[in-house]
């Protein structure tokens, strides 16, 4: 039985691609595009937006969360993050802009791509990133144990939890 999923953690961003309008109600931006495919959506909020912004095309999470920590370093009150790209790289950025302070409503996603996701096991905390659907189970690379990928999406980590599926499993 699938659960309803505005009663989970999962952003619906990170079930289907979305393109929403940008926030026009900040009075500084910073402007992520993460891949290629972010570009163009990033081009767009740019035209958009009249107040103070700055704009990183970068090619990964990592690279996104060094430019947010820089750009959050010197924000002001009315600050906004417009965030693109593959909706796993998007939860690990949104995760790093929350827990420097952010709240959910200054940040809006845009997905690109979401049939890739990022498991966080339950059991070595390991994390992977790898082509999966939310239901199915994937080998954890760390404790080799079958994980299930659930519907929960950690805020801290950006990740979904992955989670035995065999009580006997090592």
């Amino acid at each position: 039985m699938t659960p309803d999923l505005d009663l989970t953690s999962l952003p619906a961003w990170a079930v289907e691609p979305v393109c929403p309008t940008a926030d026009l109600t900040g009075r500084q931006y910073t402007v992520l595009a993460i891949g290629v495919e972010a570009e163009e959506i990033a081009s767009r909020w740019t035209d958009e937006i009249s107040a103070e912004h700055r704009v990183h095309l970068v090619a990964d999470a990592a690279e996104a969360c060094r430019a947010l920590d820089a750009d959050l370093a010197d924000a002001l009150v009315g600050w906004r993050l417009l965030l693109a790209g593959p909706a796993h790289a998007c939860l690990r950025v949104r995760a790093r802009a929350i827990e420097l302070g952010a709240a959910d409503d200054e940040i809006t996603v845009a997905s690109t791509e979401v049939a890739t996701r990022e498991i966080y096991c339950a059991h070595c905390r390991t994390t992977t990133i790898a082509p999966a659907g939310l239901t199915e189970e994937i080998s954890c690379p760390g404790c080799g144990r079958g994980l299930f990928v659930y519907y929960h999406v950690s805020r801290r980590l950006g990740a979904h939890l992955g989670f035995a599926t065999k009580a006997d499993a090592p």
